[in-house]
């Protein structure tokens, strides 16, 4: 490991997908991606491709082409906008809300414990206060001016 927060910070979230993937695998038939996408559509309201994409990092094409897996498995739905009549909206059924549910409540059980139970133990409640200060600090910083 280097001494270098990036690179730190890349071996963090390198290790915690893995262990995600390796759990949702086993319990829920699921890999860490297709949850992503699933989450990612927990927290939204019924958006359309281009916003999902964007929540995603991801492309409009890249959605587009993920979507019918995740269909055929039962999870997602795509419908049309009724106020937009050329918008397809897409939103969790009943059984993809589910997994989200169980395989997310599973995976933060988890990893609070592992934050949590060394020692010394770490504040969960200031850890994830710190990391999405720093999110929205990235995000205003990559939306400014690039630095010179």
């Amino acid at each position: 490991m280097a001494d270098r927060i990036t690179v730190t910070l890349h071996e963090l979230v390198a290790l915690l997908d893995a262990y995600a993937d390796d759990v949702l695998r086993a319990e829920h038939a699921i890999t860490f991606g297709d949850y992503r996408y699933l989450a990612t559509l927990a927290e939204l309201d019924r958006p359309d491709i281009t916003e999902l994409a964007r929540c995603l990092m991801l492309t409009k094409a890249a959605v587009s082409k993920h979507l019918p897996a995740l269909e055929a498995r039962g999870w997602v739905e795509r419908s049309a906008d009724p106020a937009h009549a050329r918008r397809v909206v897409v939103g969790l059924t009943p059984a993809g809300v589910r997994v989200v549910e169980e395989a997310g409540g599973r995976l933060d059980a988890d990893f609070a414990a592992a934050f949590t139970g060394g020692h010394p133990p770490l504040d969960l409640d200031a850890l994830h206060a710190g990391l999405r200060t720093a999110v929205v600090r990235v995000q205003e910083r990559l939306a400014g001016p690039p630095p010179r």
